[in-house]
């Protein structure tokens, strides 16, 4: 069974550049070596985004 993305490849490549760990997954070639506390960090700002867009409509 494959995993599914909620947030689009785009979207988290965003995220990550804008909290400065996008070199950690260029540099191992995927996101298996960003840390479980970025990750979250990366979670909490999608909702920050998802909220401000539904607050603008």
């Amino acid at each position: 069974m494959s995993k599914r993305s909620i947030m689009s490849r785009q979207l988290k490549e965003e995220i990550a550049k804008e909290l400065g760990v996008y070199e950690t997954v260029k540099q191992s070639g995927g996101w298996g070596d960003v840390s479980s506390r970025d990750c979250g960090n990366m979670v909490t700002k999608a909702i920050e985004m998802a909220e401000r867009s539904v607050s603008k409509s």
